[in-house]
C-alpha cells in the first residue's frame, strides 16, 4: 500500500507536520519526521538510537538542515519552525511529493533542479541511510549541503550548550555516544554551533516541552554540473561497520515484503497493518527476547499492552515463533500468580500492578493453541495459569482476590490495577476498585480456558467448570444493568457501576461466552448507540455528566481526559469481532463490517502514515492524539481482518462441498 502525498497535504506549514511516518530497527530506536521532513515533537528523530533494548534511547540527528545552492541563489528545501528569532526554514513551498510505502521519500522542484530525498533504517542496528538523488536542469551548477542537526542526548532530554562534540576520522563524539559516518560526499568540520528555538507545535499542544536546541559541527556537500544527475549517499551509525544506502533499501523492502507475505492478507489496508504490526517488536536485552514496545514515540513494553497487542500483532500476522517466545518470557517472571507489567532495566525489579496480564496471558496461550494446535507450549505453561487461577481464588497482591460469589475483585487505597489506570497524586480520575466487567469476563474465560486444557493434565483434581459455572450464573445477575439494556461497568457500590463504558464489550468478544445471546446482542447495540465511531470506542458516554470532549492540553488535563469519554482505537476491534459473532459471521454483517473497516484505510493517511494511533477526542475524532502509533491499536483491528478473512474462506469451503 503505497501512500502519495502532494502540495495540497501542505498548504501552510502546521498542515505539512500533521502527518509523520515511522521506522524501527528491531532494537526500540526508531526514524521519524513529519511529511515536510520538520521536528513536530521533541521526540522526532531522523535517527532515535536505542543504546540498550528496548527503552534506553539516544536523540543522535535530530534532524536535517539542507541548502541548495543554484548559481548565486540559495534556498533552504529542509523545512523547521522555531520560536523568537523569527527564522522558519520553508522548504515544504518547494516541496511537490511525498511517498511512504516501506521508506519516506520526498521530492522538491526548485527553479529546474528536482531534488529526490530517501531516509532508510537498518533492522537489527542503529544505523540510517540517506540519499539524494539530483537532476540539475537549470542550467547552472547546483550544490546541495546537508547539515545534521545534533542532540546525543537521552530521548526527551534537553541538550545543553555546554555538551561537548569532536569530530575525528569518520566518527563523531559526544556525551559517551560515538556516531561514525560514511559518504560519498565532501565531509566538511564546521566550528562548533549551537541552534536554539526549535519549535515543536505537538508537544505544546499536549503540555510538553516545546523548544528544543541543536549542535552542527559538519557538513556534507555535493556539486551537480549542468544538466547532469548524480546522487549523495550519507550513512550514520552506532558501529564502525556501516552499510551502505542501497543495502539498507533492499534490505528493508525485503523484510516488509516478507511479513506481509507470511501473514496473507487479501486487504490491502491489512497488508500494510500487517508490516506496521512489526514496527512494535523489539529486542529486550534483560531477557535476550522479542517482546512488544506499546506505543511510538512515549511508551515502553508494558504486560497488559503486550498480550492484547500480541494477538494480533504476532497471531494474526503469523509470527508464531515470536508469539511464543514472548509467551516464554513472561512465563519466567510470573509471581504470585502476576505477570509484570513492567519488565526490569538493570537492578531494577519488574512492576506487578495489573490485573488483567495474567488473565490475558491465559487467553494468549489459548489462541496461540488455537491458531497453531502446539501442545508443547501449552503442557510448559499450564502449572503456572493454574498458579494464576489459585492465586486469583486465595488472593494475592493490589486487592486481587475471589469474592464469595466467585467473581474477581481488584484495586485498593490508591492502585490502579485494570487497563484504565490513571492516577494523579491523591485523584484517580476513573476508580474502577471493586469488580470490573472486563476483568470478570477475563476470569470466566481463564477457567473455561483452563478446563479445556486439562485435557493434557487429567491428574489436575481442580474443578474449573464448576466454578466457571458460578461464574457465568452471578455475572448475569449482578453486572446486568436492566434499565440500560447492557452491563455495569463495575461492581463497587458507587455511581460508577451504571456508568456506561467501553469495558462491557470483551464480555461478548472473548471466545466463551458468558452471557447469554439476547444479551450480548444488546450490549453490542448499546455500545454503538452510545459508544461507537469508526475510530474507536468512546470510553464513556457523552451523556454521562463526566465526559470530557477533548483530550490535550497538561499532564493533568490529559489524563482526566484519558478515560472520561476519549476514543480509544483498540476496542473498536473487539466491537466488531462481537458484531460478527452476534450476526453469526452472516455475509451480510461481513459486509457491514468490510464497509465500516474503510475509515481505517483513511486513518492510516492521518497522524503517523501506515499507522494507527493511541486515541482520538471523545466529542469529535478527527485528529490523533497521544501516541501516534500504538501497538493494541494495530494488533486489534488486525484480529478483525483475520476474522473475516477465515469466514470468507471457511463459507467458500463450506459452497465448494456443496
Amino acid at each position: 500500500m503505497k501512500f502519495v502525498y502532494g502540495k495540497q497535504d501542505w498548504k501552510t506549514f502546521e498542515r505539512g507536520e500533521e502527518n509523520c511516518f515511522l521506522m524501527t530497527n528491531g532494537l526500540g530506536g526508531f526514524s521519524s519526521l513529519t511529511m515536510t521532513g520538520s521536528c513536530g515533537r521533541n521526540d522526532h528523530a531522523v535517527l532515535m538510537a536505542c543504546v540498550h533494548s528496548p527503552n534506553h534511547r539516544y536523540n543522535m540527528i535530530h534532524r536535517l538542515e539542507e541548502i541548495l545552492y543554484i548559481g548565486e541563489e540559495k534556498v533552504h528545501i529542509s523545512s523547521q519552525n522555531y520560536r523568537g528569532s523569527g527564522e522558519r526554514e520553508q522548504g515544504y513551498l518547494y516541496q511537490t511529493r511525498f511517498t511512504y510505502e516501506d521508506y519516506p521519500r520526498w521530492t522538491y522542484l526548485v527553479n529546474g533542479v528536482e531534488v529526490v530525498r530517501a531516509i532508510v533504517l537498518k533492522q537489527g542496528e542503529n544505523s540510517v541511510g540517506i540519499s539524494y538523488e539530483i537532476r540539475n536542469y537549470s542550467g547552472q551548477e547546483a550544490v546541495l549541503e546537508v547539515c545534521p542537526h545534533l542532540q546525543f542526548v537521552p530521548k526527551g532530554a534537553q541538550l545543553s550548550e555546554e555538551q561537548e562534540f569532536t569530530v575525528e576520522e569518520g566518527k563523531i563524539t559526544s556525551n559517551g555516544q560515538t556516531l561514525h559516518v560514511e559518504t560519498d560526499g565532501e565531509f566538511c568540520e564546521l566550528p562548533l554551533t549551537f541552534r536554539e528555538g526549535l519549535y515543536y507545535a505537538y508537544d505544546e499542544r499536549d503540555g510538553r516541552r516545546e523548544i528544543g536546541c541543536t549542535a552542527v559541527n559538519h557538513k556534507v556537500s555535493l556539486k551537480v554540473a549542468a544538466g547532469a544527475s548524480d546522487t549523495l549517499r550519507i550513512v550514520y551509525g552506532m558501529s564502525s561497520r556501516l552499510p551502505g544506502v542501497e543495502e539498507m533499501r533492499e534490505d528493508m523492502q525485503r523484510h516488509r515484503e516478507a511479513l506481509r507475505t507470511r501473514a496473507g492478507f487479501r486487504d490491502e489496508t491489512a497488508d500494510m497493518l500487517a508490516a506496521s504490526a512489526w514496527q512494535f517488536i523489539s529486542y529486550r536485552s534483560s531477557t535476550a527476547k522479542q517482546t512488544i514496545l506499546a506505543g511510538f514515540p512515549f511508551f515502553e513494553d508494558w504486560g497488559r499492552d503486550t498480550m492484547i497487542a500480541m494477538l494480533g500483532c504476532c497471531l494474526s500476522t503469523g509470527q508464531y515463533e515470536t508469539a511464543e517466545r514472548i509467551l516464554q518470557t513472561f512465563m519466567a517472571y510470573c509471581r504470585k500468580g502476576l505477570m509484570p507489567n513492567l519488565f526490569p532495566e538493570g537492578t531494577e525489579s519488574p512492576g506487578y500492578n495489573t490485573v488483567d496480564a495474567s488473565l490475558l496471558f491465559i487467553l494468549a496461550v489459548y489462541e496461540y493453541y488455537r491458531k497453531t494446535r502446539d501442545c508443547v507450549l501449552v503442557k510448559s505453561a499450564y502449572q503456572i495459569m493454574a498458579e494464576i487461577i489459585d492465586w486469583y481464588r486465595n488472593g494475592t497482591d493490589f486487592g486481587i482476590r475471589m469474592d464469595e460469589d466467585g467473581l474477581i475483585m481488584a484495586g485498593e487505597d490508591y492502585d490502579q490495577v485494570t487497563w484504565m489506570d490513571v492516577r494523579v497524586g491523591d485523584i484517580l480520575p476513573t476508580p474502577r476498585h471493586g469488580k470490573p466487567v472486563e476483568i470478570n469476563a477475563y476470569w470466566y474465560n481463564a477457567l473455561c480456558i483452563m478446563n479445556e486444557f486439562k485435557k493434557f493434565f487429567p491428574e489436575d483434581e481442580r474443578d474449573y467448570a464448576s466454578l466457571a459455572g458460578k461464574v457465568k450464573d452471578n455475572f448475569g445477575r449482578k453486572f446486568w444493568n436492566e434499565e440500560a439494556g447492557c452491563l455495569k461497568d463495575v461492581l463497587s457500590g458507587t455511581k460508577a457501576d451504571c456508568q456506561i463504558r467501553c469495558n462491557q464489550i470483551w464480555a461478548v468478544s472473548l471466545p466463551f461466552s458468558v452471557l447469554e445471546p439476547e444479551r450480548e446482542k444488546q450490549v453490542v447495540e448499546v455500545v454503538f448507540r452510545k459508544l461507537y465511531t469508526p475510530y474507536g470506542l468512546r470510553t464513556l458516554d457523552p451523556a454521562d455528566e463526566e465526559f470530557k470532549a477533548s483530550y490535550g492540553g497538561p499532564q493533568l488535563e490529559r489524563d482526566l481526559a484519558y478515560h472520561q469519554g476519549t476514543v480509544w482505537v483498540f476496542p473498536l476491534g473487539a466491537y466488531y469481532l462481537s458484531y460478527l459473532k452476534v450476526n453469526g459471521y452472516s455475509a451480510e454483517a461481513r459486509s457491514y463490517v468490510e464497509e465500516q473497516l474503510e475509515s481505517i484505510g483513511a486513518a492510516l493517511r492521518e497522524g503517523c502514515i501506515g499507522q494507527l494511533p493511541e486515541i482520538y477526542d471523545g466529542g469529535n475524532p478527527t485528529s490523533s492524539r497521544g501516541c501516534f502509533a500504538q501497538a493494541w491499536s494495530v494488533g486489534e483491528i488486525l484480529r478483525v481482518y483475520d476474522a473475516l478473512q477465515a469466514a470468507e474462506e471457511e463459507t467458500r469451503d463450506k459452497d465448494a462441498e456443496e
